[in-house]
């Protein structure tokens, strides 16, 4: 007799993005309880289990879901308003504009028009910096996606919840308290936004507080020239030196950007196990510079991958910034700096291990979280099929993307949305511009 699971994912070649890089051909993902139970060959597992739901994925690449290591969710209500501009220039405006826009309301319109974008590109998690956590929770958990946020420190005149510093650490410790019974993998997270809008006896304090609850910590840090020399100028350290000198660094801390680094800094990134999110479109599109995301490899220093928010990547695509990420860093003259198959992997297996969730996310297999993706390798862009860290590092695009699972949860069949009204999430959204 057959063996009962909930989910059977059949027939398309696996790429299960493990150690060794394994590539099941006509292979099949079988699924349980959320979790994946047995990847292998799918004639086998065809006729070991009896799925209460299948997915036919003939003619595609199954891989697993990919994970946006930092984003600003809520900031695709700023798309296309800050474009063309210096970093700093950015941020005055961004600034103003959240004062005058964000509340929890419009947070989860945003939000929810943000999944729907992320669900269609094949993003099954997010790190999410931002404000009104609580409100960006309520509809990732009804549409039934992995968002990983929590309260977010910017000692900032005029932040849009009004909250001061004092009261904030306090509302920070109940939040993170209460996180006792949080769905598997997902893990408590604390942001602190940069050591330019917190002060050193502040960001120890946030620290102090992440880890007596084991949470992770994660702050932009060296996103640009002019940020390094105003924290330099501020502390007589730049941002990654002040950051070691206070003790933060550390396998639960994840950086965001880590643009401009010294050869002393990148050894200490990767002496201290401290992770980070690399964002080449954002990067890029400020003219902040491209991270030495080489070097940190070197170093021994695990590299994720992120979107940044909307407003400054104007998009949550993670495969476009898996291209990126593939192309920027040959510009140098080497063209093995990141391969396709180290890019592919900081946007799955690496970006789950910058999180710390490393174990159950970010590959396909046995005892993970049936997060996974069905890319559609029909096009004529995808063809021949000679390798797959190839296609997807250098030729396919999100529209691709044919279903999206997570925790063995389907939530895009055949390109729709299964657990989010699409039309009804985008109306509301147009409704606030």
């Amino acid at each position: 007799m057959s063996e009962r699971i909930d989910l059977l994912v059949h027939g398309g070649d696996v790429l299960t993005v493990d150690a060794t890089g394994t590539v099941v051909p006509q292979g099949a993902v079988a699924v349980r309880d959320g979790a994946i139970l047995e990847v292998g060959p799918a004639e086998r597992l065809r006729e070991r289990y009896s799925a209460d739901e299948d997915v036919d994925s003939v003619g595609c690449l199954v891989l697993p879901g990919l994970v946006n290591a930092h984003t600003h969710l809520a900031m695709t209500l700023l798309r296309g308003r800050a474009d063309d501009v210096t970093l700093q220039g950015f941020l005055e405006r961004v600034l103003r504009w959240e004062a005058e826009l964000l509340s929890p309301g419009n947070i989860a319109v945003a939000v929810r028009a943000a999944i729907a974008e992320s669900v269609r590109a094949g993003v099954t998690s997010a790190l999410d910096m931002y404000w009104f956590h609580e409100a960006a929770e309520r509809v990732a958990r009804e549409a039934g996606w992995r968002l990983l946020t929590g309260p977010t420190f910017m000692d900032v005149p005029g932040s849009p919840d009004g909250r001061p510093y004092g009261e904030r650490l306090e509302w920070a410790r109940r939040d993170l308290a209460a996180r006792t019974a949080d769905r598997p993998g997902t893990r408590p997270v604390l942001f602190a936004h940069s050591a330019y809008t917190l002060g050193p006896e502040q960001l120890v304090e946030i620290a102090a507080l992440a880890r007596e609850f084991g949470a992770l910590l994660h702050i932009h840090a060296a996103e640009n020239a002019a940020e390094v020399e105003t924290v330099e100028q501020r502390y007589g350290k730049r941002p990654v030196e002040l950051l070691d000198s206070l003790g933060l660094l550390g396998p639960d801390l994840l950086l965001a950007h880590a643009v401009d680094l010294t050869g002393p800094e990148i050894t200490a990134l990767g002496r201290t196990g401290t992770s980070v999110a690399h964002c080449p479109v954002s990067n890029l599109k400020l003219g902040c510079g491209i991270a030495p995301v080489p070097r940190l490899l070197d170093a021994g220093v695990t590299v994720g991958l992120g979107t940044d928010g909307a407003v400054s990547s104007n998009t949550l695509d993670v495969l476009g910034a898996v291209r990126q990420a593939a192309l920027v860093h040959k510009a140098a003259g080497d063209p093995t700096a990141v391969g396709a198959e180290q890019a592919v992997r900081m946007a799955t297996a690496d970006g789950a291990r910058a999180l710390g969730l490393g174990d159950l996310l970010g590959s396909l297999e046995a005892g993970k979280r049936a997060d996974l993706i069905v890319l559609d390798l029909g096009g004529p862009h995808l063809r021949p099929r000679h390798d797959p860290w190839s296609a997807l590092a250098y030729a396919a695009q999100s529209a691709d993307v044919r279903d999206t699972v997570v925790d063995g949860r389907i939530l895009m069949r055949n390109r729709v949305l299964t657990t989010l009204d699409e039309k009804a999430a985008l109306a509301e959204f147009e409704a606030l511009d």
